[in-house]
């Protein structure tokens, strides 16, 4: 399969960097034993958008992320938020950000409630006046207010990533970057936390969500960026990524040579024969001409499908791998 048309990585100008809530120009990150864990990134995050930072475990969106809040010191490249540069205005464009990842750390003798108000008392930005109401609603919009006065060590993973969540949602945020959020969640939990994402995207803030789950990014992200051992293969709107790669026909025979020979006469590219199955690219030709060309050869036809390219293709497409597609 060729690879996705997709618009790819480039540098930045000062402008463009502007015009996006995250921007990265040549971010790299060696570590001291020699290995490359990011790669010379430049990344485009919309403003508004819901980007889905895509990428297997160990792909390299972590160290990314920890980048660029600032817990991790790049090797090399600059990147900016929210229009400020990093890390030189980070004490005016952190508190602006919210952020989960790799798992939150909460003092475990503490209740989660009591957590939440030490978070907060030490944030010089936050007004205390306001400090109760914003930690019940932030407790409340993540489903633990019933768990709220248990002590942290008591949580069970799930829980633990809803308070992280709400740690998030302590006061009001431009930009999200959460570092897969669903980990350790149920069902009904995940389903709360992309509908979450989905109401902070809806009052116009920028949520960068990182995962190696596709059906979270076919549900809820605008964009897209994927990532393949360290390095940014593709980015772009979601439509467009689906768009670069071809829609496919499939017929089942049992005469695959046959049909092979009638996709080869209608000059139909990148033809694929799996046992009983004989695929090819659609190209501009109508499917309909397709199964009468078969019918017309002789061709027994046992079924007959158009395959509209989804996001799994688009990865493998690009990376040569298959995925996690569960979530």
């Amino acid at each position: 399969m060729t690879a996705p048309a997709v618009e790819r990585p480039r540098r930045h100008s000062r402008a463009s960097a502007d015009a996006h809530a995250i921007a990265t120009t040549g971010l790299t990150k060696q570590f001291r034993g020699g290995q490359v864990a990011v790669d010379n990134l430049d990344l485009a995050v919309p403003t508004g958008a819901v980007f889905g930072f895509l990428g297997p475990n160990g792909s390299g969106k972590t160290t990314t992320i920890r980048m660029l809040l600032g817990l991790a010191r790049p090797t090399a490249g600059t990147h900016r938020l929210l229009n400020g540069q990093m890390p030189e205005d980070a004490a005016a464009i952190l508190p602006r950000v919210g952020a989960l990842v790799e798992g939150p750390a909460f003092y475990p003798h503490l209740s989660g409630l009591d957590n939440l108000r030490r978070l907060d008392a030490v944030d010089r930005t936050a007004d205390p006046s306001t400090s109760r109401a914003r930690i019940g609603a932030a407790l409340d919009r993540v489903g633990l207010t019933p768990a709220e006065r248990k002590r942290y060590r008591t949580y069970s993973l799930g829980m633990r990533q809803r308070l992280g969540l709400a740690a998030a949602l302590l006061r009001p945020r431009e930009l999200f970057i959460l570092d897969e959020p669903t980990n350790g969640l149920d069902p009904q939990g995940t389903r709360e936390v992309r509908t979450l994402i989905a109401e902070l995207a809806a009052a116009g803030t920028t949520v960068m969500l990182s995962t190696h789950l596709l059906a979270e990014v076919e549900q809820i992200c605008t964009h897209v960026g994927v990532m393949h051992a360290g390095r940014l293969v593709a980015q772009g709107p979601l439509a467009e990524l689906r768009a670069g790669t071809a829609t496919r026909v499939e017929v089942e025979t049992e005469r695959p040579v046959d049909a092979i020979a009638t996709m080869q006469r209608l000059e139909l590219p990148e033809i694929a024969v799996r046992g009983r199955r004989v695929s090819a690219a659609l190209a501009d030709l109508p499917s309909d001409r397709i199964v009468a060309a078969l019918v017309y050869d002789g061709v027994p036809v046992q079924g007959f499908r158009v395959v509209v390219p989804d996001l799994e293709s688009v990865f493998v497409g690009l990376t040569g791998e298959g995925f996690d597609v569960s979530g």
